[in-house]
């Protein structure tokens, strides 16, 4: 999982020049490696003159430091690695706020002993009188404060958000929404179906605030709401998915959502897997499915059909359709089972065996095992 470490680091900016594999029972209390495995990462510190050393695990504050001051470099977690590429990629209103919250969050845990200015202040007038309150609980109280104010000012936001979708409730739109893992190609394929100019490249997070666009079937002879969402990623920070939560309910409240899933990917299944936890996580286990397997261009050998079905859970299968966003393969079979859904058709089947199978499934290229009609 390295590689997506390094793909995150890449994505704020940063450039990966050496890695470092630790196998412990458990973590050190202290150094979270253990005091030999932290010399090997500052030797290798100084033989590249590294700047800083991320970990893809979350760090107490106490290792955080303890690192620091051992390596003598910067060192960063899994956690605030990705709260800085949020933080270089919130383009709205709503995505700042959510961002800020989140950093602020993750900060209040990071005070104690952190710094060298957080001695006690003298109180009272001409700093006599006794003992005042430390400078860490001013910084504390401070982070408070912003806290309060930043939520205050997100749920104004999320609740005019929730009038928006209320209305679109009360017009009767059938609402899709795409999900999936971060990268998988969910901008990219909004574009190809909505012509809209969201943008998309080919890194970790590359958009984050949620973009909404009518989408005309003419399967339906009407239009459907579509949401582009915030990928996930694996161990996103629980405050993360706390803040995001307003933009995470465009997934919740949708009548079908589009589960993008990168084909290419030699972590498919993972990633799949911890999309589905996320959905459970804010309630959207149970809204029907249509699992898009992106990047069918990346493919080696391509697939010999472009649909079958799925298992998402023990006796749910879903259609899974294979497209290239990017060269717009499959877009008018996506379209016509998007246009079925709208119609009312059952997508999701819970019997044993699906109906009105598609012919068989794929054959090399794709891991994970379709079901098709005997």
């Amino acid at each position: 999982m390295l590689d997506e470490l390094a793909l995150l680091a890449e994505s704020a900016g940063d450039e990966p020049v050496a890695r470092v594999v630790a196998r412990r029972k458990a973590a050190d209390p202290a150094l979270f490696v253990g005091s030999g495995k932290a010399d090997e990462i500052k030797a290798l510190v100084l033989a590249h003159g590294a700047r800083g050393v991320i970990f893809d695990q979350a760090l107490s504050p106490a290792q955080q430091r303890n690192l620091e001051r051992h390596i003598g470099v910067p060192v960063a977690d899994r956690t605030a690695l990705i709260l800085e590429i949020f933080a270089q990629r919130a383009q709205s209103h709503e995505g700042k706020l959510q961002v800020e919250l989140a950093r602020l969050q993750y900060l209040a845990t990071r005070l104690v002993r952190r710094w060298s200015h957080l001695e006690r202040q003298r109180g009272g007038v001409g700093h006599r009188g006794g003992p005042g309150e430390a400078q860490i609980e001013l910084d504390r109280r401070m982070i408070g404060e912003r806290i309060k104010t930043v939520k205050a000012r997100l749920e104004r936001v999320q609740r005019q958000r929730g009038t928006q979708r209320r209305a679109r409730h009360r017009s009767g739109t059938f609402r899709v929404s795409l999900v999936g893992y971060t990268n998988a190609g969910k901008s990219t394929l909004f574009n190809a179906l909505v012509k809209a100019r969201a943008y998309a490249a080919d890194q970790l997070f590359a958009t984050l605030d949620t973009t909404t666009r009518s989408l005309y079937l003419d399967e339906l002879a009407a239009s459907v709401s579509l949401s582009d969402t915030v990928g996930f990623i694996r161990d996103l920070p629980h405050k993360l998915v706390e803040a995001f939560q307003a933009t995470l309910q465009e997934a919740a409240d949708a009548d079908l959502l589009l589960h993008v899933v990168d084909a290419s990917s030699p972590n498919l299944q993972e990633q799949r897997a911890e999309v589905e936890r996320v959905l459970a996580e804010i309630g959207a286990t149970d809204i029907p499915q249509l699992i898009i397997y992106n990047k069918l261009d990346r493919v080696q050998p391509p697939p010999r059909v472009l649909q079958d079905w799925i298992e998402r859970q023990p006796g749910v299968w879903a259609p899974r359709l294979f497209l290239s966003a990017a060269e717009g393969t499959g877009l008018a079979n996506l379209r016509a089972w998007i246009a079925r859904a709208a119609q009312g058709q059952p997508l999701n089947h819970d019997a044993e065996t699906p109906t009105h199978m598609p012919p068989p499934p794929p054959q090399g290229g794709i891991s994970e095992p379709g079901k098709t009609e005997a």
